[in-house]
């Protein structure tokens, strides 16, 4: 069979081969993308019994980007080098203790040497201010050791590295949480982190009745505690059981709420993440108590949590595009859904593990994230304005399609080879979920079990989008029809290269640069309830989370911009991130390293 080149853009090839193409110094082992295919194919396919036929399928849903690996699965699987092929880690919750902190950032450090990104909740450390009794001296608080591990981060990428980011979180009733959230207002702090605020339900009704709001600690943990101080029995991070915490300080809820507004209005962090809706939403609600997510929040893992990430490009399943019976091929869609469940599913089994404890949560657990990418241009191939009721109704249904394939695809396979060893199925059956799942999954699953606890997560695609000809990335809009891109050259240095929108390009193709067929529509075009809307819809077939930005214009009022934080959580989102252009971060696509966002797509995971 002949292989025609499939790259149409110059920094596609460019990116190919700095990024996954297979060489050992002057031996180059992938002369064509084709070869890192059939590389990543043939392993795999190794876990199979027939590995050969099972290599071919694996090659087909590659072939042509219709399916696309994780970043660390192109450029890993099929070496043998000592590298992870997951993209996506939360560590141990961390101790506070001296030993316990250091530990954490060494194993921080060791998974992120080896190309996984992180997730931490600092939580669990004590408020600066408060006594230690045992040493004789004053916490630091959570901030102060945020800032080793900045210095890690950016230690462990002057090695040569690859790039990579952090998540901290920290839960809204935490006593520093006023100085976690004006942390990176600075534009020289946390440089390397991605902050979310761990924001409860009890907090946005305390919000909402403009009530005081009780920052925290548990009582135990604090040794200058004592008989008559007063305390709140929660569950905090760490524990799955409600303990005693004291009261350390009170604030009014809207004013918090409002500081962390602002300074997400200013500096574009930090996010929110919905906890509790995460928690009662989450497959293994009776196993797991989740407080961080990876550094881009589309996978909530618990401590040592893994996710192995790989992404459906709908541009390929669109028929007759730009014209009017264009359509989505379905048959197409779920066939290729079901190799790639099974793809991804046997990645676990290849992988290596930074550590010990990381293998056998995945293991235990077999979790997957299985996603889209190319949506925007999807829609404008359709003929379907981003924003609109019917480009919402075709999303949802790509999504729901591949949620439920993917779902029966692990019942399949359990019954072939075994559920998740974790998975009590009454309980799973009784997770909010799976409960919403059609009755022939559910009947499915308590019949012959599942083999991945977790299946969908929506992630940002930054580079293998642009490796398959500049797709739109994720579930994004369109950025823009034409805009300068830049990728990391092996000396670290960068490149940039003017780059055209996929669906741009082929409508130009056929018609010239004529005006824009009726669904072209751009990120800045479409008002952030929008970005919202499409988020909300598709979130219901997810059952991890969904990475998704939300552009809004500099100028935009403050009052209309902390509105779509309270609309976020009122559409049952998980989670929101926005993007306002300001002086800390840029633009979008800034060119200025030292302002680069950890989330914007300059830093999406790869």
């Amino acid at each position: 069979m002949i292989i025609t080149d499939p790259f149409v853009c110059e920094i596609s090839d460019r990116l190919w081969r700095t990024k996954y193409q297979y060489k050992d110094g002057d031996t180059v082992y992938d002369q064509t993308i084709d070869d890192t295919w059939r590389r990543v194919a043939r392993a795999a396919a190794v876990v199979e019994e027939d590995s050969d036929l099972w290599s071919r399928c694996f090659h087909r849903i590659l072939m042509d980007f219709r399916f696309l690996p994780g970043g660390r699965i192109l450029a890993g699987a099929g070496t043998g080098r000592r590298v992870t092929l997951f993209n996506c880690f939360v560590m141990n919750v961390i101790e506070d203790s001296i030993d316990g902190i250091f530990d954490a950032l060494k194993e921080g450090a060791i998974t992120m040497q080896q190309g996984g990104g992180v997730g931490y909740d600092f939580s669990t450390l004590r408020p600066a201010g408060t006594y230690a009794r045992t040493v004789g001296n004053i916490a630091s608080g959570p901030i102060s050791f945020m800032r080793i591990w900045d210095k890690m981060c950016a230690t462990i990428l002057s090695t040569g590295a690859r790039r990579g980011a952090m998540m901290a979180t920290l839960r809204c009733d935490h006593p520093d949480i006023e100085q976690f959230i004006d942390a990176k207002q600075d534009k020289h702090e946390l440089r390397h982190f991605n902050l979310s605020v761990l924001v409860s339900d009890a907090f946005m009704e305390a919000v909402q009745s403009d009530r005081e709001w009780s920052l925290v600690f548990p009582a135990d943990r604090l040794e200058d505690s004592a008989e008559g101080d007063e305390t709140i029995d929660t569950v905090w991070s760490g524990s799955n059981a409600s303990v005693a915490c004291r009261v350390i300080k009170r604030v009014r809820a809207r004013a918090l709420w409002e500081r962390l507004m602002r300074a997400t209005y200013d500096y574009a962090e930090p996010g929110v993440l919905f906890l509790d809706r995460i928690n009662s939403s989450n497959p293994l609600w009776y196993r797991e108590r989740i407080a961080a997510t990876n550094p881009c929040g589309e996978v909530p893992l618990p401590p040592y949590g893994a996710c192995n990430l790989g992404s459906i490009n709908l541009t390929r399943f669109v028929l007759h595009a730009f014209q009017k019976d264009a359509c989505i091929d379905w048959t197409a869609l779920i066939e290729t859904t079901k190799t790639a469940t099974r793809f991804l599913d046997n990645v676990i089994d290849i992988s290596r593990y930074p550590l010990d404890a990381q293998r056998d949560q995945a293991l235990r657990t077999r979790r997957i994230g299985l996603g889209i990418t190319g949506l925007g241009n999807a829609l404008a191939m359709l003929g379907l304005r981003y924003d609109s009721d019917g480009a919402r109704e075709q999303a949802q249904r790509c999504v729901a399609s591949i949620c439920h394939t993917a779902y029966r695809t692990s019942i399949e396979l359990a019954h072939v080879k075994g559920s998740f060893p974790s998975m009590d199925r009454d309980s799973h059956l009784g997770g909010a979920f799976v409960q919403s799942l059609p009755d022939d999954i559910r009947d499915g699953i308590a019949d012959s079990g599942l083999r991945n606890s977790h299946l969908l997560a929506i992630a940002p695609t930054g580079s293998i989008s642009l490796l398959a000809n500049n797709i739109s990335s994720g579930v994004e809009p369109i950025y823009d029809y034409a805009f300068t891109r830049r990728i990391v050259e092996p000396n670290g240095e960068y490149s940039l290269h003017p780059v055209d929108d996929f669906a741009w390009r082929l409508w130009c193709a056929e018609h010239g640069k004529s005006k824009p067929a009726a669904g072209f529509v751009t990120a800045r075009e479409i008002s952030p309830q929008a970005h919202l809307q499409m988020q909300a819809v598709l979130q219901p077939h997810v059952d991890q989370a969904i990475s998704k930005t939300i552009n809004v214009s500099e100028s935009v009022a403050f009052s209309e911009f902390k509105e779509l934080y309270q609309h976020a959580y009122e559409l049952g989102l998980k989670g929101c991130t926005t993007y306002r252009p300001n002086p800390v971060t840029g633009e979008v696509l800034s060119l200025d390293e030292d302002n680069i966002h950890c989330c914007v797509i300059e830093r999406e995971g790869d």
